[in-house]
């Protein structure tokens, strides 16, 4: 069954076509929130609460790329739930400490995806949510700053010190050229 009958068989309340699109999409999208959550019961929880709202807006859907829509839902969710946990006001704030970008390389190719995702979640939960939103979804510092109520230079200190972090572990586990 394609996109559009799975969404208009969900939107009928058909359980089978609701079961279809949860397989599909949620091995995909529960990798997407194991990138914001601090461990997979989280992820798992924000999954579920994700796709209830998927269902309940699937009538809100206009077309295009479903899974698209489906992961801007599951990102959403992830930072209601660091919102929640008022988390990430504490790693947001501004050290008097500068930083220094190392302008080393890291030879990525030798380490695993899901080493590399271990190493984001163990970041503080500031540096993986910036990380995430701009490295892998995509939004720019200005859109962080706005998803965040954070300022863009607080966006922009986050994601620097967040590949600080990441060159550090990786370093640490040998992945240095």
């Amino acid at each position: 069954m394609d996109d559009s009958s799975l969404v208009k068989y969900c939107i009928k309340g058909d359980p089978k076509a609701q079961r279809a699109l949860f397989d599909k999409f949620a091995p995909k999208m529960l990798s997407v929130c194991m990138r914001y959550a601090k461990n997979k019961e989280q992820a798992e929880d924000v999954l579920q609460e994700s796709f209830i709202k998927v269902f309940s807006k699937l009538d809100l859907f206009k077309g295009g790329s479903l899974e698209g829509w489906i992961r801007r839902i599951m990102v959403n969710t992830s930072l209601d739930q660091i919102r929640k946990e008022k988390k990430l006001q504490n790693n947001i704030t501004v050290d008097a400490v500068e930083f220094k970008l190392e302008h080393n390389s890291y030879i990525l190719e030798n380490i695993h995806a899901e080493d590399l995702l271990k190493l984001i979640q163990k970041m503080p939960v500031g540096y993986k949510t910036v990380f995430n939103l701009f490295a892998i979804e995509g939004y720019s510092h200005k859109e962080i700053a706005e998803e965040l109520s954070i300022s863009e230079s607080t966006s922009k200190s986050q994601y620097s010190r967040a590949k600080i972090y990441l060159q550090q572990q990786l370093k640490e586990l040998g992945f240095e050229r």
